[in-house]
């Protein structure tokens, strides 16, 4: 059974549906603090089967422990996680304590199985700080972390390193990725952030449908083509594919360190205007927005070299900016009732 934590969040969604699509069985857990319990209905809708799935706070250490007693694990792929950059810089004991010690919880039943558990991890490529060179390959340095969100992701990957070192056959790969949108083709599930958006994309389409009066564009005094912020933005269907392949590389013993790290992204910068653009073409409206100041914790620009992901892991996107666009509309028109 594959345990997959953060299950019902946007990209846990999709990840689960992508594995139940290859067959794998599959354990959510879950502590709703972003996310919806009717999730797993879409997932059901989406795949045609309703995982097993329990309400669950990672931090709570005797939880997880009765878990993996109850349960035969089989893979770890984590992404319960705090992911709010804006909202890292505000509460960053809130991030640190989530983020690390949920992670910890779960590596001290894996120091306890009688065999090493597959770990896939959430990473990002907030590690890459303001990156040096672009596009951004997995050799280059990561630099100070622009928020506490990306330095639970940064710690993350250093426990886990340690952790690799510490037990024998342990395997782990780490997933650096962009910025993931859309929504599954079935419009079952799709990215519904509780409260005010973080994100540009649900922004884009909440304002869109009404909720919000204008969009903020944050800075346009960027040295960027536009001046606006430039992302690699990836179809969370895309995405999802990429976590089940490179569960199997472990599953398979495919893996050539014990220790891996692809980027996940599509090898294309878009900047903000860019698409507001898409949004305008794919949906045939105009879509209202002012200039404000500079977010903190924001980079100028981050897009992905998809060189190692392409070649290694045998993984490449085969969705448009203006697919995964087009899809998250129809799933905020589905939402609020405008289809």
């Amino acid at each position: 059974m594959i345990l997959v934590t953060g299950g019902l969040g946007f990209i846990g969604s999709h990840t689960v549906v992508a594995l139940q699509e290859k067959g794998h069985q599959v354990l959510i857990v879950d502590d709703l603090s972003n996310s919806s319990v009717e999730v797993l209905d879409g997932i059901e809708t989406a795949s045609g089967i309703r995982p097993t799935f329990i309400e669950l706070n990672l931090q709570n250490s005797t939880a997880v422990s009765d878990m993996f007693q109850h349960y035969s694990i089989t893979g770890i792929i984590h992404f319960a996680a705090f992911k709010a950059v804006g909202e890292s810089v505000q509460k960053p004991v809130a991030y640190y304590q989530n983020n690390l010690g949920s992670m910890l919880n779960l590596l001290a039943e894996v120091e306890k199985a009688a065999s090493p558990i597959p770990f896939i991890f959430s990473s990002s490529c907030t590690v890459y700080g303001e990156a040096t060179e672009l596009p951004i390959n997995e050799n280059a340095p990561v630099q100070p972390a622009m928020s506490p969100y990306g330095n639970t992701k940064q710690i993350g990957e250093e426990i886990l390193i340690d952790t690799v070192n510490a037990i024998d056959g342990f395997r782990v790969i780490a997933l650096r990725y962009f910025n993931p949108i859309g929504a599954h083709p079935s419009i079952a599930i799709g990215e519904l952030p509780l409260g005010k958006p973080q994100n540009l994309v649900p922004f884009i389409t909440q304002t869109a449908a009404g909720l919000y009066p204008k969009l903020t564009v944050f800075g346009n005094d960027y040295p960027t083509s536009d001046g606006t912020n430039v992302r690699d933005y990836i179809h969370v269907v895309d995405l999802a594919e990429a976590h089940v392949v490179a569960l199997e590389r472990i599953l398979e013993s495919r893996s050539t360190e014990a220790y891996e790290v692809f980027n996940l992204g599509t090898g294309k910068g878009s900047s903000v205007l860019e698409v507001i653009q898409s949004f305008e073409r794919v949906s045939g409206q105009k879509l209202s927005y002012d200039i404000g100041a500079r977010r903190e914790g924001d980079v100028i620009a981050a897009y992905a070299d998809t060189t190692k992901a392409n070649t290694v892991l045998g993984w490449k996107t085969k969705r448009s900016l203006d697919e995964a666009i087009a899809s998250a509309w129809k799933w905020e028109q589905k939402v609020r009732k405008l289809l």
